[in-house]
């Protein structure tokens, strides 16, 4: 390879790659941070704090008159409806969810399915190629997640809690490519990550009003606090700069990273020991993602350098 492909390459990984991965290691802690809050604060309530308060944290640096414009032209204004659809059922079927089965479990079940709805809508809507490496590298991450999902002592799993983990992560799947389709039709997705996070908000806000128990207690506040600034400003930040360079499939596959993320923090601070299908799952999981994630060393064409100085 020239050196301006090798370069361009590793511009993609550094500001494409890096920030995905960043922001699925925050997306990661979700789980196990409510688990350890142990709030008895409705999980949706929480998840709309989290979207008003995340949101508006998110659009205070990166909100701007015209980047709102772009959002509702005539070749956009679809696709911003569905992106704060969508946002709003991962968030709260999410965290509902990881309520009924836990946060490993739901974690799994949930981005399970995230690389598979991206890579088909990816294919449908922009036609994009499910390389060969992205197919290996999202059939050994699968299998992993598959492996992590193998019932250990016998605890009994939540059928519905799967149920709301699987639209959680179809959510999740559709929410990349409208982000996609949004950059690809000229909208400013910068601006669009913290006014889809607010409006979604918005649309699960009556939960709050309905189901008010619990949200003043410390933990409970504590918990938002995390979750919206870290995960939901931060997080949403990193995957908004990542994003724009990288596919769909590819995104939904490094997406897997945060099951993995949430079994070591179950390990590490919720006292999950894991079994020794749950280890050679996770080996399979983190061999995919870095099969998808590394740069490749041969391409027949170059990789368009990123724009500087965009936010």
């Amino acid at each position: 390879m020239t050196r301006t492909v090798v370069a361009a390459e590793r511009a993609v990984f550094r500001g494409g790659v890096v920030p995905v991965l960043a922001a699925a290691f925050l997306w990661g802690t979700v789980g196990p941070a409510q688990i350890l809050a142990g709030t008895d604060a409705s999980p949706v309530a929480i998840g709309a704090c989290r979207m008003l308060l995340g949101g508006l944290v998110l659009g205070l640096g990166t909100v701007r008159p015209a980047g709102i414009r772009s959002l509702y032209r005539r070749r956009t204004w679809g696709w911003t409806a569905v992106s704060i659809a969508v946002t709003a059922a991962f968030q709260a079927c999410f965290l509902e969810a990881v309520a009924r089965n836990g946060a490993a479990l739901a974690t799994a079940v949930t981005f399970g399915t995230v690389p598979v709805v991206s890579g088909v809508c990816g294919l449908l809507l922009a036609g994009e190629r499910l390389g060969g490496r992205w197919v290996c590298g999202t059939a050994g991450a699968v299998a992993g997640i598959m492996l992590l999902l193998v019932p250990d002592g016998g605890a009994a799993t939540d059928g519905t809690g799967v149920l709301l983990g699987i639209v959680a992560g179809a959510g999740f799947g559709i929410y990349i490519s409208a982000t996609k389709q949004l950059e690809e039709r000229g909208a400013d997705t910068a601006t669009a990550a913290p006014v889809s996070v607010f409006c979604a908000g918005i649309l699960v806000s009556p939960w709050v009003f309905t189901r008010p128990q619990g949200l003043a207690e410390p933990r409970a506040l504590a918990l938002i606090g995390w979750l919206a600034l870290a995960t939901t400003a931060l997080g949403y930040l990193l995957f908004t700069r990542g994003v724009r360079l990288l596919s769909g499939a590819t995104v939904g596959t490094l997406s897997l990273a945060e099951p993995l993320v949430a079994a070591v923090l179950g390990v590490a601070l919720l006292g999950e020991r894991p079994g020794a299908a749950a280890v050679v799952g996770a080996v399979l999981l983190l061999g995919g993602l870095v099969v998808v994630s590394l740069p490749s060393r041969r391409r027949t064409r170059p990789v368009p350098a990123p724009e500087g100085g965009r936010n």
